[in-house]
C-alpha cells in the first residue's frame, strides 16, 4: 500500500494519503488541540485535495483529547489587542463541517480522549463515529454564558433534539457507552484502532463514484443544515459579541476559574 505524505507542511494539521484514504489529524498539542482559525483553513484546504480521488477520509485528534472546542487563549489574546476586532465568525467553521457532510467521501470521526464544544461538531457532521471506550464528549458552552449555536444543526441531525438539548444544559461529560445509547457514536471498543481497522476494510470495498453518489443523495433528502446556517450565525455572533462572556473567557485563561467560583 503506497503512503504519500502531505508535501505542503501544515502548522495546525497532519495529512496523510494512503491510497484512496486520507488521514487528517488535528494537531495542536501545546493548546489542548483547540480551533483557530489555521486549522479551519488548513483542514478545509485538505479536504478539498479529496474531492476526486480519496473515498474516505479519518478524522483524528490526539490520544487524550481529539479536539477541545474554540481557542480561548486565542479569543484572549484577541480582546487584548488594539488592531484586531474581537467578534468571531462562524461561517468557515460550519461551512467547514458542510464540506464533511456533503463531500463525496466517506467521514469517519475517530474520537479518543476528550471531545468537547467544537469538537463535538466534527462528531456529529461525520458519517460515521467510532471511540474509544474511555472517550468523553461534552458540550460546556453555558457555563461561559455561550451556546453550541453552530454545533447543534449538525449534532440534532444526528442525535435527535431532546438529546441534543440535554447535553447542552447539562454541560458535563457523558462516556462512549452512553454517547452509544444516545446514536451520536456508532461504534465503540476498549481498541478503537482495531476498531478502525475493520471498518475501513468493509468501506474499501466500496467504489468511489458509488460513494460519491450516494453522499449527493443523501445531502439532498435533509437541507435542515443549509436552512438552519444563518440562524446559527447570528446565534454565534450574538453570544461572542456579549463582554460579560468575554470577560468570563478571559478570567478563566488567567485564572482557570470558572465563571461560578469566586474570585
Amino acid at each position: 500500500m503506497g503512503v504519500l505524505v502531505s508535501a505542503k507542511p501544515y502548522k495546525n494539521i497532519k495529512a496523510r494519503f494512503e491510497d484512496d484514504i486520507c488521514y487528517i489529524q488535528m494537531y495542536r498539542p501545546d493548546a489542548n488541540n483547540t480551533i483557530n482559525d489555521g486549522l479551519i483553513e488548513e483542514f478545509s484546504e485538505v479536504l478539498g485535495q479529496c474531492e476526486n480521488e480519496v473515498k474516505i477520509v479519518v478524522i483524528e485528534g490526539l490520544p487524550e483529547v481529539f479536539c477541545f472546542g474554540a481557542d480561548f487563549k486565542g479569543i484572549q489574546k484577541s480582546m487584548e489587542s488594539q488592531t484586531q476586532h474581537h467578534e468571531q465568525d462562524p461561517e468557515p467553521l460550519y461551512n467547514l463541517w458542510l464540506q464533511m457532510t456533503s463531500g463525496p467521501y466517506i467521514t469517519i470521526a475517530h474520537v479518543r480522549g476528550k471531545a468537547n464544544a467544537g469538537g463535538i461538531g466534527f462528531v456529529a457532521a461525520s458519517d460515521i463515529v467510532l471511540c474509544e471506550e474511555k472517550a468523553v464528549f461534552s458540550l460546556s458552552e453555558l457555563l461561559f454564558g455561550l451556546m453550541p449555536a453552530c454545533v447543534l444543526p449538525f449534532l440534532i441531525r444526528r442525535m435527535g433534539f431532546s438529546k441534543a438539548n440535554y447535553m447542552t444544559l447539562m454541560t458535563s461529560p457523558i462516556t462512549a457507552k452512553q454517547a452509544h445509547e444516545w446514536g451520536l457514536v456508532d461504534a465503540y471498543e476498549e481498541s478503537s484502532e482495531n476498531l478502525l481497522r475493520k471498518h475501513l476494510l468493509r468501506l474499501r470495498r466500496l467504489s468511489k463514484e458509488g460513494v460519491a453518489r450516494y453522499k449527493k443523495y443523501i445531502g439532498s433528502l435533509d437541507e435542515d443544515l443549509l436552512r438552519s446556517k444563518q440562524k446559527a450565525f447570528d446565534a454565534n455572533i450574538e453570544v461572542f459579541s456579549d463582554h460579560n462572556n468575554l470577560e468570563k473567557i478571559s478570567r478563566y485563561v488567567k485564572t482557570g476559574k470558572f465563571p461560578w467560583e469566586g474570585a
